[in-house]
């Protein structure tokens, strides 16, 4: 059963930072792209990041380049998503999502196999 378990949300103040973790079981973890997305009230989900199978590549949303930072430990099966400068318009739940591919990294939530249950980040002013 595979199973993607984030951690890491919370409340933080505008200009803060957050380190989100996602916790994958039950596949192969080095054979899958990741990716980070998040949906804010109101609002449909969004890419936010992705990172290749070994964690040479990565590209993300234009909204968080140069904030946010993606990592990932084949080792321990965990991907990191490292937030920083934070404003209010990253308030969202962010879900951590893998995909079986060969291709190097995937935008598109739709193409994504299997999804976290989300965990909530609050950026207040």
């Amino acid at each position: 059963q595979v199973q993607l378990v984030e951690s890491g949300g919370g409340l933080v103040q505008a200009g803060g930072s957050l380190r989100l973790s996602c916790q994958v079981s039950g596949l192969t973890f080095s054979r899958v792209v990741m990716g980070w997305f998040r949906q804010g009230p109101g609002k449909e989900r969004e890419f936010v990041a992705t990172i290749n199978w070994n964690g040479s590549s990565a590209y993300f949303a234009d909204s968080v380049k140069g904030r946010f930072t993606i990592s990932r430990d084949n080792a321990k099966n965990t991907v990191d998503l490292q937030m920083s400068n934070l404003n209010p318009e990253d308030t969202a739940v962010y879900y951590c999502a893998a995909k079986w591919t060969l291709r190097p990294m995937v935008v598109a939530g739709t193409e994504y196999d299997y999804w976290g249950q989300g965990t909530q980040v609050t950026v207040s002013t």
